[in-house]
């Protein structure tokens, strides 16, 4: 008798915890999962196998197809007919863009994202805690960097918000409220690239505008218009869970943390560790349809297959990762796959990184005594969203500890 493969996304036992699934998963190097929409897909597990595949041209992120796997029926997320994920089209894209969003140009916004940090954080210590971490500072700080980034004005930043997160909720939305809230973003995407166009500062939609006559192929207009709405999706809502995510996980691991403060040198450390743990959520985002047969630790998956390359299994990978299932900021080799691999590696990997180290740099200088005003085990997530953001993350400093006057419990 036939049984259902499991659900993926997996469970967590709680908000900071790895799912149970994680942990003997790698025993079998291709398992059957079943996503949201009711599809089945293949689970890719072990690391070589899953970063050989993020690097494989057989393995496409065109989930347009006939027969691909969805990951939820409410929306077909990042898919747009009218735009090739796969090389050579998006090869030539991704270079146009990342000319605009190079390594340079994401360092020199350091003072800036700094200023902005120590803005935020000492408008939080105004206030009585316990405060929730997640409104008083992981959401306000990205969306402030990457609206600066893009060169969206001061007083249209709080439009975005509820903009996002419609799009990358699977419930909670009805699919007219999600069309509704995507079509006034993408008017307002146009209004801002016109502007733009019409006065060039120095940001990156202006950036972007400028290299559509390079020499090595246009960056069309509907590719600009695109890609500038993905970049405030991504660079927005994937940080603020990261951000959120990881000052509270390091926050419950008082030990780790205070071999952080003690020597600041081990914090680039602690960030990959806590990007290790993929905190931001599952590798359902990874889906990708295998166009030819491809073998798999000795398993062939047939041509027309949905496959995950599952990043979260992978990091978690006992031949890659001494004591994988051990959150340890003096890791030294740390290879993980959070960020992908290959083609489609984050672009806005370095701006994740130099916010999640100025964000925890800036707290434990400013607010060295910052701890949860619950315990790790009572925070909550959202159910049904892609990237598992946090309900709230209640912290404290100070004198005031839960169960006293101001506190929580």
């Amino acid at each position: 008798m036939e049984t259902t493969p499991p659900p993926y996304p997996f469970r967590r036992p709680s908000a900071l915890e790895q799912p149970v699934e994680l942990r003997t998963l790698r025993d079998e190097p291709v398992v059957p999962v079943t996503l949201p929409s009711g599809d089945v897909a293949w689970m890719v597990t072990r690391h070589e196998d899953v970063r050989a595949l993020l690097a494989d041209d057989r393995v496409s992120r065109n989930l347009n197809r006939p027969g691909a796997a969805r990951i939820s029926t409410k929306s077909k997320l990042f898919q747009d007919p009218k735009m090739d994920p796969d090389p050579p089209e998006h090869t030539r894209i991704r270079r146009l863009v990342m000319k605009a969003l190079t390594p340079s140009r994401v360092e020199r916004l350091r003072p800036r994202v700094q200023q902005i940090t120590d803005e935020i954080v000492a408008g939080m210590l105004r206030r009585e805690p316990p405060v929730d971490l997640v409104e008083a500072l992981a959401y306000p700080l990205p969306i402030r960097v990457v609206c600066e980034l893009l060169g969206v004005p001061v007083e249209d930043q709080a439009r975005f918000r509820g903009l996002t997160a419609s799009f990358l909720s699977l419930g909670g939305y009805t699919t007219e409220e999600r069309e509704r809230n995507m079509a006034a973003l993408d008017e307002y995407m146009r209004e801002l690239i016109e502007a733009k166009r019409a006065a060039p500062a120095d940001d990156l939609i202006s950036a972007m505008i400028q290299v559509r006559d390079q020499e090595d192929g246009r960056l069309g207009e509907y590719e600009l218009h695109w890609w500038a709405r993905l970049l405030v999706l991504v660079g927005y809502e994937t940080t603020a869970v990261q951000v959120g995510g990881c000052v509270a996980m390091l926050l419950s691991r008082p030990d780790q943390l205070r071999l952080v403060r003690d020597d600041p040198g081990l914090l680039k450390g602690a960030i990959e560790e806590v990007l290790r743990w993929k905190i931001v959520g599952s590798s359902v985002t990874m889906l990708r349809y295998v166009t030819e047969d491809v073998t798999v630790g000795g398993v062939t998956i047939p041509a027309g297959t949905s496959v995950i390359p599952a990043a979260d299994s992978a990091n978690q990978d006992a031949s890659v990762f001494d004591r994988p299932e051990v959150f340890d900021v003096t890791r030294t080799e740390n290879p993980h796959l959070t960020f992908s691999h290959g083609t489609h590696f984050c672009a806005g990997a370095s701006l994740a990184r130099l916010e999640l180290e100025i964000v925890v740099a800036t707290l434990l200088r400013e607010v060295p005594d910052l701890r949860l005003a619950v315990p790790a085990e009572e925070l909550r997530r959202h159910e049904g969203n892609l990237l598992e953001s946090f309900v709230e993350i209640p912290v404290t400093w100070g004198g005031t500890r839960a169960g006293e006057p101001g506190g929580t419990g």
